[in-house]
């Protein structure tokens, strides 16, 4: 009894070894490796450029007043149309002291000098009337007194301009109502109401009390890497994209090309300005950013590949080509046109062709 419970025990330790070696036998065993295949295809290949910038109005004035004071009111806002010569602000001014006083001390003089030169007249124009004086002095002495009215009203004018801005002959506010130079688009107002303004003048470029642009006339500017500038020139077109209008597209026309690059970043940038082409009533705000891509090349209906089947061998490409089933041989090929993606073929396939899809382990097989 107690040899057959021995080789019962014996017996069952042979079987579970055996299963033990062949379930480890049966996983060691790779499965069959089955390669993905693609076709050739017929498609357009664009080569491009991308520039990246910003969409600006061509025409973009800074309105600055010509006399320095305190803003006192504003009589439009940001977003507005304007005409040329439209109000956009007043200001008060704030007299120089100095001035003031020179002007007032001016008018003193003109007013003694004006009541002088009119008593002196009158006692000329009594003298001529009783024959006492030739008319040559009596006509001396009135062109005396008109010289002095003159000076006096000059010098009253001189000092309301001061105090006011106001010339009280022409009736016109000449200089504390600030306008606008052009027609266009009121895009920014920075100053506000109680804000101190500085005229522009040959030492200061003054406060900028608005800014106004043509916003129907809208540019591109970016810059473009100094490795593409070469192969771009005026006249070609451009797709805009805009970051900030989904569902899209705007075509430009390149029209500048900078002569000279700027150091950004390590790497030379190119300034380039093109037309942009808005369509009717079509409304973009200035400084949307933007890409703009640059068709440097274009093929038009040829057999291509995705770039990503190609190998290399030297000098030479080729793909590898199913010719029976999971059998594939190297085929050597010559390409054109390349978008990054997509390659030309220009010789060594057909459509009907199986070409199979390297992976990034090389092989290109799935498991």
């Amino acid at each position: 009894m107690k040899k057959i419970i021995q080789i019962s025990v014996l017996i069952l330790i042979l079987a579970v070894f055996a299963v033990t070696i062949i379930y480890l036998y049966r996983k060691s065993q790779e499965k069959p490796v089955v390669y993905q295949t693609e076709k050739p295809f017929i498609t357009t290949i664009i080569k491009k450029t991308v520039a990246t910038g910003s969409v600006i109005p061509r025409k973009e004035i800074e309105i600055k007043p010509q006399v320095s004071g305190i803003v006192e009111e504003i009589f439009v806002q940001a977003g507005k149309q304007v005409r040329q010569g439209d109000v956009i602000a007043r200001v008060r001014i704030i007299p120089d002291l100095i001035n003031l006083n020179n002007a007032e001390a001016r008018l003193e003089r003109a007013k003694i000098a004006f009541d002088d030169a009119k008593l002196n007249a009158d006692r000329q124009e009594k003298l001529y009337s009783q024959g006492v004086i030739s008319a040559a002095e009596n006509q001396q002495t009135q062109v005396s007194y008109k010289n002095a009215r003159q000076e006096t009203d000059a010098a009253e004018s001189n000092l309301e301009l001061i105090r006011e801005g106001v010339n009280k002959k022409s009736g016109k506010t000449t200089n504390t109502l600030i306008r606008s130079t052009i027609d266009g688009m009121l895009l920014d107002i920075p100053i506000k109401v109680g804000n101190s303004v500085i005229e522009t003048n040959n030492f200061n470029a003054g406060t900028t009390i608005a800014t106004v642009a043509d916003v129907g006339d809208m540019i591109f500017q970016g810059k473009v890497d100094e490795t593409e500038v070469g192969k771009i020139k005026p006249g070609m077109d451009l797709m805009l994209i805009i970051g900030a209008i989904d569902n899209d597209t705007f075509h430009a026309t390149l029209k500048y090309i900078s002569p000279k690059g700027i150091l950004e970043n390590g790497a030379v940038q190119f300034e380039i300005k093109a037309d942009v082409k808005l369509k009717e009533n079509q409304f973009i705000r200035a400084g949307y950013s933007a890409n703009a891509d640059i068709m440097l090349d274009h093929r038009d209906h040829v057999l291509a590949v995705k770039e990503a089947a190609l190998l290399f061998q030297g000098d030479s490409t080729y793909v590898e080509v199913e010719n029976t089933s999971q059998k594939f041989e190297k085929r050597f090929i010559k390409t054109g046109l390349s978008d990054g993606i997509n390659i030309q073929i220009l010789s060594g396939l057909t459509e009907k062709d199986k070409i199979k899809v390297q992976q990034p382990n090389g092989n290109g097989s799935t498991k």
